[in-house]
């Protein structure tokens, strides 16, 4: 908890929340009386608007301090406003919605919750201060007395005070714990006015899902045209060339057979070469799209294969009691196939280890090196392709991999969707 910069953000929160909490209680109190009693004229209601306006800014704001000093993220839970109409239909949109007005109710109560805060700071951190500043304060005066219930200390000189700096240093854990339980109830209210309700987070999560499934949908067919192209490209520069030179040795072998046999063997051995070559082609392009093995025997024995042909030793361990479907299948593989081949070209590794097993409805995916780390998912890389690749079946894919290693990638992926 101590190497926790949000624990020492915390102690200096209710300092920080009694000074924002009389300003907005002073804000308030000034900009809505001063409003309502010009409401009969327009000067009123547009003052009236401009403090909702000012509100509901300094609700965001406070959300964004909650995630500084408490590591608490709430999401805006605001109504969408309406699009393309006037300033006169999003004003009553907000003032339709709840949250505006918890949001006046959160910052109107700010300065009492404040207040009950830094009593309970001061009585916290006060005597710990004094305690541990004994020498200091010692040394600028004549003596200091620490009076505790019937017990009195006085202290004389900065050396006497070393060891009240040490009951400090001991106090200073207790008075950690009590401030983040108090961090724990502040959170609590923050929560419950400033986020959203439980119908407000679902509808909120259903349209971040549906945006980054609609994101996730346009990437992967957009990698699926990429990929037939590359196929198309393939097949016309490499097997098609090869098969057009197959037919053309024939051809010519056909025509030699009878004035000069010898020339003819060897265009139809160099023909036979031209097409065993052609054949690898072909295999090795299949096996880019769905390799064979996969779906003869299954996730252990495709990894295997790719294991065996690393360019460094890979340690292959699947423990699944059943195969999962088809999609886990191909996604899985394709995620290790994928991270092999980074390992083999950036990571410096001297192993790799592949690790599946299944977690609750996921089918887990590690795949794990000792090289010098570093990767990032960038957009267009391999491994951005991959987490779209997962995210088709709203599978998850995350990167591990500091600058010195090691590299973990992860992917969790459903079994049922």
């Amino acid at each position: 908890m101590l190497r926790t910069p949000v624990t020492w953000l915390a102690v200096a929160q209710p300092p920080l929340a009694f000074g924002l909490g009389l300003f907005w209680f002073v804000a308030l109190a000034a900009g809505l009386t001063l409003s309502l009693a010009l409401s009969a004229l327009w000067v009123g209601l547009l003052m009236l608007v401009a403090m909702m306006v000012l509100w509901r800014g300094g609700a965001m704001l406070e959300r964004r301090l909650l995630r500084v000093t408490y590591g608490l993220r709430i999401a805006d839970p605001y109504r969408p406003l309406p699009p393309g109409r006037g300033m006169s239909a999003k004003v009553r949109a907000m003032a339709a919605d709840p949250a505006t007005w918890k949001d006046l109710v959160y910052l109107g109560l700010m300065l009492p919750l404040a207040m009950a805060e830094i009593v309970v700071w001061v009585f916290l951190w006060g005597p710990v201060g004094l305690l541990v500043l004994s020498p200091v304060l010692v040394a600028g005066s004549h003596g200091m007395q620490y009076v505790v219930g019937p017990v009195a200390v006085y202290i004389r000189d900065p050396l006497s005070g070393l060891w009240a700096t040490a009951v400090g240093l001991v106090l200073v854990l207790p008075a950690l714990y009590a401030t983040r339980a108090m961090a724990v109830a502040h959170t609590f209210w923050a929560r419950t006015l400033l986020g959203a309700t439980g119908s407000q987070q679902e509808n909120a999560e259903l349209r971040e899902r549906a945006e980054r499934l609609r994101a996730s949908r346009a990437r992967g067919v957009d990698a699926v045209e990429a990929e037939r192209r590359r196929i198309e490209r393939d097949l016309h520069d490499g097997a098609q060339q090869r098969l057009l030179s197959v037919a053309m040795d024939i051809g010519r072998a056909r025509t030699k057979l009878d004035s000069d046999p010898e020339a003819a063997r060897q265009l139809i051995e160099q023909a036979h070469a031209g097409a065993k070559e052609a054949i690898a082609e072909l295999r090795d392009l299949a096996r880019g799209i769905y390799p064979a093995i996969l779906t003869d025997r299954g996730l252990d024995a495709a990894l295997s294969g790719l294991a065996g042909r690393a360019a460094v030793p890979v340690e292959v361990t699947v423990e699944l009691d059943e195969r999962p479907p088809a999609a886990v299948e191909s996604i899985a593989y394709f995620v290790v196939a994928e991270a092999l081949t980074n390992v083999s070209k950036y990571a410096r590794a001297t192993s790799a280890s592949v690790k599946v097993a299944r977690e609750d409805r996921w089918v887990v995916v590690e795949i794990a090196d000792d090289g010098v780390g570093g990767a990032r998912s960038e957009p267009g890389g391999g491994l951005a392709g991959l987490a779209d690749r997962a995210a088709t079946i709203d599978g998850i894919l995350t990167v591990d991999s500091p600058p010195g290693g090691p590299t973990v990638i992860r992917a969790d992926l459903p079994c049922d969707w």
